[in-house]
């Protein structure tokens, strides 16, 4: 059984686009489904679970086939490397997939794959080229990352429901950025460029979409600094923000006719490192419905059954709901406050002799150090702007949420 969430986001414009002088209202396809995934990587936990035929469950496979495309978010190059002979603290982030996991891809309808993120250059820019290659002989087209800045702020348009833009973005602290000559990403501070793909999809497309791939890891709502980049994104003219690399599901936000989701979390993914944080087996996959009129959409739940690992229809985590304004400023100390206990989880982790029994005045020195790895002002991992925020929960400002689900799901990770 497929649980799921339907939401109906109604937009009113002409029914007839001109493209190139041409009337497409009636000649194009009048309606066209989208599924988004969260992050996908065949290695660690799930190394060679592409020759697991019952890898994801029936009902998985049914929603995702019920897309007309599914844009999978590729979470490292596909290459065929030699196993790492040291997988030790930092060194356990390094991730490549062998070439096989193609078939599994291929089986969900994956014709859109999202390179766009922190681990497509872990292999280099071989891994990067042999990526790419893999996916033009397989048919799929790829957005975010490329050989150059070109390919990489490359958009997608698709002749379809009232014309549908698509590109894909990448948080700068992790995502390397792509040049003239150099391989690597469009990243998701370049507004210069940004603007102009979403004024160039707008010129011919009634829809435009971005893929993100940012926002804090193991979090359960977005940092503020997170929320309004996304929501500059909708105010540059974007419609609808689709958003992984938590590692774990978040909330969505309606903004008007619009819609953000800020974490799809996991969907084929499993490693130690993230074992060490809760949530992290769950996941949400993303229907988007397109007319030329609206659009509406609809949502399954998923979980890694960790004994098998397999991919299975769950329900809905309590965290996935709208959030709007009123409620998130309710809620961002004590969301802070999980954030803060997720990283001295991860801290603990990847290096246990320095914080298995440190002090809160360490841990404090380490949040407040303005060089902190990691930390860029204003965008990622700003625990300037966290951490004082965090010891704010103690004034409750959370009681005053109604949304009661969702205080026990932060409160369960502090």
């Amino acid at each position: 059984m497929v649980y799921s969430l339907l939401m109906l986001i109604e937009r009113e414009h002409n029914l007839y686009f001109d493209f190139g002088n041409k009337q497409y209202g009636d000649k194009m396809k009048k309606q066209s489904t989208f599924v988004f995934t969260g992050d996908i990587r065949f290695d660690k936990n799930m190394g060679r679970k592409w020759e697991d035929k019952h890898l994801i469950t029936d009902g998985v496979l049914r929603f995702l086939h019920s897309g007309d495309h599914v844009v999978a978010n590729v979470e490292g190059a596909l290459i065929d490397l030699p196993p790492q002979d040291d997988t030790s603290g930092v060194k356990q982030l390094i991730h490549a997939m062998n070439p096989k996991a193609i078939k599994v891809l291929n089986n969900m309808h994956a014709d859109v794959w999202s390179l766009c993120n922190n681990h497509i250059l872990d292999a280099g820019e071989e891994g990067m080229a042999q990526t790419l290659k893999l996916a033009k002989e397989n048919h799929v087209q790829t957005v975010g990352a490329g050989m150059n800045i070109d390919e990489a702020a490359r958009s997608l348009l698709f002749d379809e429901a009232g014309g549908i833009g698509l590109f894909s973005v990448g948080y700068r602290r992790g995502c390397k950025p792509a040049d003239v000559n150099r391989a690597g990403c469009l990243l998701w501070n370049d507004m210069e460029r940004i603007q102009k793909n979403i004024d160039e999809i707008k010129k011919t497309c009634r829809w435009c979409v971005i893929v993100c791939h940012g926002g804090e890891e193991f979090t359960s709502l977005p940092s503020s600094y997170t929320r309004d980049r996304y929501h500059r994104f909708l105010d540059m003219g974007a419609d609808i923000v689709v958003s992984h690399h938590p590692h774990v599901p978040m909330n969505y936000e309606t903004v008007g006719d619009k819609v953000i989701f800020y974490s799809l979390g996991n969907f084929i993914f499993d490693t130690d490192y993230q074992r060490a944080q809760y949530n992290t087996e769950h996941g949400i996959l993303v229907k988007i419905i397109f007319t030329e009129k609206k659009f509406t959409w609809d949502a399954c739940g998923i979980r890694i059954n960790r004994e098998l690992e397999h991919v299975r229809t769950a329900k809905l985590p309590d965290i996935f709901v709208d959030v709007q304004e009123e409620e998130y400023r309710n809620l961002e100390a004590l969301a802070a406050k999980m954030m803060v206990s997720a990283y001295k989880r991860q801290l603990v982790y990847l290096n246990p002799k320095e914080y298995q029994n440190a002090s809160e005045k360490k841990w404090e020195e380490n949040f407040l150090n303005p060089k902190r790895s990691g930390r860029v002002e204003g965008e990622a991992l700003d625990f300037q702007i966290i951490y004082p925020l965090a010891k704010k929960a103690e004034d409750g400002e959370w009681k005053k949420s109604k949304l009661t689900k969702v205080v026990k799901y932060i409160q369960k990770q502090i």
